[in-house]
């Protein structure tokens, strides 16, 4: 497979042939520039000086004869880690992106990901050189990783291209965690070429396209969505912290209007945190009007937020068109499917009772109980998606939920030293034998065209015969009471004495937290305790049979953001054994 840019002479067969091509055509163009603060630009990279770092950085990985080799990415938020990535990838080395772990916290994921890839090497820089050596004193690895800080002084060697195919091992994309040890997806040059110009095609983007993004770098949607998506691009990527986004949302807002960003986006979220903490004096000289495409991905895109965003700021010019629901995941690279650039979000209203019973059935009227749903859209430039029975592969009908599969060439080559598991996940096929398909775990069904999102094949929670995706419960529990931390509820199946059972953890935001935590037994006489009670009775016809109250940041969630439910599982059915010891 080779990949057309139009933009350019040639066709690619690797990742690096493209950015040295960029290199030579946008040497003076600035590539990315970096936000301090989410504010002040700090930092800039054109075309020419990227090539040239990762140049030097490969020569260093060269001088240690590290081809082939993984090596960790462990960098705070700025642009020495996208000059390591690409330095990685010019020496034909295998970059390990990951995540810092935060002040205080253990570094259990960090040890994992560096056992699992049999890292030799940990690239960093200067400043945060100390901290990577104090990590890698305190774990216990039978083989400790050497250390290169790249902002250091340039290695003697000379860089000597290396050859690459279209299947070559370009990265690997390490999963959350949130159900077991993180998993190392294998992503190929190949993927990355297909993947990044399959966004660019549903997005609509030219190299004129800028790119505004609050992502971190070591997840995928920040890494391959903005900046990579930019760099096979040839346009311009402007990038902050997550933490100054985090802190004072609108500078994500001031950052489009101060660069006239076309491109920008985020969990759904990032969304909701914007309608609901942009207050109306930081709207004065915000001017939305180049955003055409704003993407939302990641966790299931909520309608209310979708309407409030867009209601919001079309008063300072967002085009009504501007919100682009997506679906994907690191198995497929990233990007799977979308809607139309220039329409409106598709929202329908289904049945609540037939999605109980796995059914996409359109509400015929506001007097039945139903739920709104938005659409993802469909596949496009190659690729097929469809919606299968989980149990025998065999394609169901429209309006049926099953499990999502997707076959086409940005899904990735499998997980890193897991062959069973990658054989169950990436080979999947048919009962007519077509295939390979990726079997995602995620649950959704058709209707009209549209691909409608409905939970995990794993989360799902069944009680008396009857589906329920945790999201739609998490989604009623948010608005039940406004001590509720919205984005900060898992709902999940746990069992006691034999039966499955109903459990709900929340945090509590800060204006509403206890002199001391309710005891479990105290909780469902609280006001909260009740108010969620209540909530899930009327709305889903469910018993919840435990609720945790956590303080701000308690609730267990991935490097990425999303809520560890199985985590929560675990703390209820190890409480319940020690209640039943007792």
């Amino acid at each position: 497979m080779t990949v057309h840019f139009p933009d350019l002479p040639d066709a690619s067969t690797n990742v690096v042939e493209l950015l040295r091509t960029r290199a030579r055509l946008h040497g003076s163009r600035p590539v990315f520039s970096f936000l301090e603060d989410g504010e002040r630009e700090v930092e800039r990279l054109t075309y020419a000086e990227l090539d040239r770092s990762a140049r030097r950085i490969a020569a260093a990985l060269q001088d240690r004869g590290l081809a082939g080799e993984r090596v960790l990415l462990y960098y705070p938020a700025g642009l020495e880690f996208l000059q390591a990535f690409v330095g990685c990838l010019y020496a034909g080395t295998i970059a390990v992106p990951t995540s810092p772990p935060l002040p205080g916290r253990p570094a259990g994921r960090l040890h994992s990901v560096i056992e699992d890839a049999e890292a030799t090497l940990v690239l960093t820089q200067r400043s945060a050189e100390e901290d990577v050596r104090g990590h890698l004193d305190r774990m216990q690895l039978q083989e400790v990783p050497g250390c290169l800080a790249t902002d250091g002084e340039p290695g003697p060697g000379d860089w000597e291209p290396v050859q690459a195919g279209e299947d070559s091992l370009a990265f690997l994309q390490y999963t959350s965690g949130s159900t077991s040890t993180p998993k190392g997806v294998m992503v190929s040059h190949g993927n990355l070429l297909h993947n990044t110009r399959m966004i660019q095609t549903a997005f609509k983007q030219d190299e004129d396209s800028v790119l505004v993004s609050w992502l971190p770098l070591f997840h995928d949607m920040g890494l391959i969505g903005t900046a990579l998506n930019a760099l096979t691009l040839g346009s311009h990527c402007v990038l902050m912290a997550p933490e100054a986004f985090l802190m004072k949302p609108v500078r994500w807002l001031q950052a489009i209007t101060r660069y006239g960003a076309h491109t920008s986006g985020g969990p759904n979220f990032g969304y909701e945190l914007c309608a609901r903490k942009v207050r109306a004096e930081q709207m004065n000289g915000l001017d939305l009007s180049s955003w055409e495409l704003a993407f939302n991905g990641s966790e299931r895109v909520r309608p209310g937020t979708v309407e409030r965003f867009t209601r919001r700021f079309a008063e300072v010019g967002l085009p009504p068109h501007a919100m682009f629901p997506c679906y994907g995941l690191a198995e497929g690279t990233l990007y799977a499917s979308g809607g139309t650039q220039e329409a409106e979000p598709v929202v329908r209203a289904f049945e609540a009772a037939a999605l109980e019973s796995g059914r996409g059935v359109p509400a015929p009227d506001e007097r039945t109980r139903g739920l709104d749903l938005v659409s993802c859209g469909q596949a496009s430039l190659g690729q097929l998606i469809l919606v299968v029975d989980p149990g025998t592969g065999a394609p169901v009908p429209d309006g049926t939920v099953g499990e999502i599969w997707v076959l086409g060439e940005s899904v990735a080559l499998g997980y890193w030293r897991r062959e069973e598991l990658s054989r169950e996940t990436f080979e999947a096929a048919t009962p007519t034998g077509e295939g390979p398909f990726l079997r995602t775990g995620d649950l959704g069904f058709y209707d009209k065209g549209e691909l409608f999102l409905t939970g995990r094949l794993k989360d799902l929670i069944i009680v008396a015969g009857k589906n329920h995706h945790p999201e739609d419960l998490e989604f009623t529990v948010e608005s039940c009471h406004p001590a509720v931390r919205p984005g900060c509820v898992a709902a999940y199946p746990f069992d006691q004495d034999g039966a499955e059972c109903l459990g709900i953890a929340l945090e509590v935001a800060r204006d509403f937290e206890f002199e001391s935590t309710p005891e479990p037994d105290q909780v469902r006489s609280h006001p909260i305790g009740r108010a969620v009670i209540q909530s899930i009775a009327e709305a889903h016809d469910l018993r919840v049979s435990r609720i945790d109250l956590l303080p701000a940041g308690g609730l267990p969630k991935t490097s990425s953001g999303k809520v560890q439910r199985h985590a929560c599982r675990r703390a209820a059915e190890k409480a319940a054994e020690e209640t039943s010891d007792v």
